[in-house]
């Protein structure tokens, strides 16, 4: 494990250290809240656990958030389902997103990216009169508060207006990217039941037009609360019938009325990968995103209003909305809408260096794949502006913290993060004081209780446990949609541990403080007791430059016995001999243990990902223990199904 190794891969200087706003806001907390002066963040962090109520006021106050109508206390109930945060204020998200626009008005809010990536600006002053606009005609249009408001959008300036109008009115918004086909977008919106629907024509992707009108009127005819359709003619067509045009309803010269709503308000409904079944509508609040998202923007990714925020994402997934919140720093955030690997792999660099992007966030397996494909940033882009290299989505391998130090910049601060869906945030990740050790994450963050536990609900340190939170965080649902006794909301994260937030993910928390994740704890591999994270194969396995991908689940037989496959989808001209095989199990036996050495490698035609990038383990080790594919996976939710044929070919010939 990755604590043998004391020397750090990087280390901030002093100077980074003192003018870093985590350093800053320590020394106010401590003078203005009792926060402690010294021993760096692990003492701001244990206050932040310790005193909860007070470092969430504290944050509050740093971040100056206008409440309208004070709270009576901090956290009133304080238990896990229900906690309640800040009782009796009001205030509204939108207002905290747009309040550059009084200072900045003509500096950019928004860079919009496409694949011609040729960045092209959207002020302060427009983003707020566009917004104005829009608001005004969604209450023209009978939109009220908790009214649920839809995109059917991709990564485009249209989508941010449309949230931040939607929350301005008080309303709930969702999205979906348009690479999701009708049935997923359905399974999601018809949960919801929107009264708008804003939608584009198609959209361009890997340097071609798709054309989606057949969906949207599909959409259309199969959500019957729909009031008004608009139309975005990103490919350039009219308008269908009865749908109102985008530059109708932002024309005007509008100053924005933002609606003043309790701090539980719903904000938005973000949606589980629904790989096992409709997918979760998971409900987070204007106060809670607020002030979870100043504090993980502003503190953790120290970003500011001279910061440039590219993360690459689409609309169905969390981190857009994450992204968004950038505007709460007062940062200018860049939308990239396109393949992450267009025209060739180096894609997103070339995004990063033509908008003088600050803090870069991307996927794991992005880095991994500009790794295999040789990719050399530092060398062919001007990076000179990145301070920090963020990503998510799965475990950054031990080999992609190497390759970010040797091919960017040793100089680099790498910040890998873990969080979900779920919290709309980060566990772990982001410290701009703290050094950085491969293979890890730097810290738990602020106001997080992370813990690692073992099966009997005891702390452990230095060894694998599941990951929980012990103390509620204002980002938590609220609630899930169409849950109305909760149970589904409690079924899903409080049912192993009453009380206690338990996430569905191995870590362990080193003795010196970072994390280490290994992956999903409900497809874990569990040899003779010993048990290991996914992660930990894939980044064994992956080095080895013929394999594009793999797969691994372990499968309990029903005599007792347990099976372990490794799937592997070979780059194209490579073979599966008994050459490749040696080195595979040669790479698992040296890396990880000759206990975790796969009873067969298979080669396969691809490995299904959910439409957000994640492998899928579970509903494979379901088809592999013969449920049938209709009850094993939601066919919506998966970027390829027929990928899947395989593996329910398999399951058949070995039974």
């Amino acid at each position: 494990m990755s604590t043998a190794n004391p020397l750090p891969l990087w280390q901030p200087d002093p100077q980074r250290i003192a003018q870093a706003r985590i350093t800053k806001f320590q020394a106010w907390a401590a003078e203005h809240h009792g926060a402690p002066a010294e021993g760096g963040y692990a003492a701001l962090h244990r206050w932040s656990v310790d005193e909860l109520d007070t470092f969430w006021k504290a944050v509050t106050e740093w971040f100056d958030v206008r409440f309208t109508t004070p709270y009576a206390r901090v956290l009133g109930d304080r238990s896990m389902p229900g906690a309640q945060w800040f009782p009796g204020a009001t205030l509204n998200y939108a207002e905290h997103a747009l309040r550059a626009a009084a200072t900045r008005a003509e500096e950019p809010a928004l860079l919009y990216v496409d694949e011609t990536h040729e960045p092209r600006p959207v002020t302060w002053s427009e983003l707020r009169r566009q917004v104005g606009s829009l608001a005004a005609e969604l209450r023209a249009l009978g939109v009220r508060p908790g009214d649920r408001v839809s995109g059917y959008l991709p990564n485009i300036p249209q989508a941010v207006v449309a949230l931040l109008a939607t929350a301005a009115v008080g309303a709930v918004w969702t999205s979906c990217a348009p690479d999701f086909g009708a049935r997923s977008v359905l399974d999601r919106f018809q949960q919801v039941e929107p009264v708008v629907l804003f939608t584009v024509d198609g959209y361009r992707y890997g340097g071609k037009e798709h054309d989606r009108r057949d969906v949207v009127s599909e959409l259309r005819r199969e959500l019957p609360t729909l009031r008004a359709v608009v139309h975005i003619p990103l490919l350039g067509t009219a308008a269908p019938e009865g749908a109102l045009e985008w530059s109708d309803l932002t024309s005007a010269d509008q100053e924005p009325v933002f609606e003043q709503v309790p701090f539980d308000h719903p904000l938005w409904v973000l949606y589980s990968s629904g790989t096992t079944g409709l997918p979760k509508a998971i409900v987070q609040s204007q106060g809670g995103i607020l002030v979870e998202h100043l504090k993980q923007l502003g503190l953790h990714c120290d970003l500011g209003p001279e910061d440039r925020f590219f993360w690459y994402t689409s609309t169905g997934w969390m981190m857009w909305n994450f992204l968004v919140s950038g505007l709460l720093t007062g940062s200018t955030i860049v939308l990239y809408d396109g393949s992450p690997g267009h025209p060739d792999t180096g894609a997103q660099w070339r995004v990063a260096e033509r908008t003088r992007a600050t803090l870069f966030g991307t996927s794991a397996a992005y880095v991994m794949a500009c790794r295999k494909a040789q990719v050399h940033p530092s060398r062919d882009y001007d990076l000179s502006t990145v301070q920090c290299v963020a990503t998510t989505g799965s475990p950054l391998p031990p080999d992609g913290f190497r390759w970010l130090h040797d091919e960017v910049r040793d100089d680099l601060w790498i910040a890998s993060v873990s969080g979900g869906t779920d919290v709309c945030s980060c566990f772990a990740g982001a410290v701009p004081t703290l050094p950085v050790h491969i293979g890890e994450l730097q810290a738990p963050c602020l106001g997080t209780d992370l813990q690692s536990w073992d099966p009997s609900g005891a702390p452990v340190v230095d060894e694998v446990g599941e990951l929980v939170v012990t103390d509620p965080m204002p980002s938590m649902p609220i609630h899930f949609w169409n849950d109305p006794d909760g149970s589904r909301y409690h079924d899903s994260y409080f049912a192993m541990y009453p009380g206690v937030w338990r996430h569905g993910d191995w870590i362990t928390l080193t003795s010196r403080g970072s994390v280490i994740i290994h992956g999903r704890s409900d497809s874990t591999l569990n040899r003779q007791g010993v048990r290991m994270g996914s992660a930990d194969i894939y980044e064994a396995v992956e080095r080895l430059p013929e394999i594009k991908e793999s797969l691994v689940v372990g499968i309990e037989q029903p005599d007792g016995g347990y099976w372990m496959p490794l799937f592997v989808h070979l780059v194209p001209g490579a073979v599966l001999d008994d050459a490749l095989l040696n080195r595979i199990k040669q790479s698992i036996r040296e890396q990880l243990s000759p206990r975790h050495i796969p009873d067969e490698v298979i080669e396969v035609p691809g490995v299904p990902h959910t439409l957000t990038g994640k492998r899928i383990e579970v509903p494979v080790k379901r088809l592999l223990q013969g449920t049938p594919l209709e009850k094993a996976v939601n066919p919506g939710s998966i970027d390829d199904i027929e990928l899947l044929r395989f593996y329910e070919d398999l399951a058949r010939k070995r039974a």
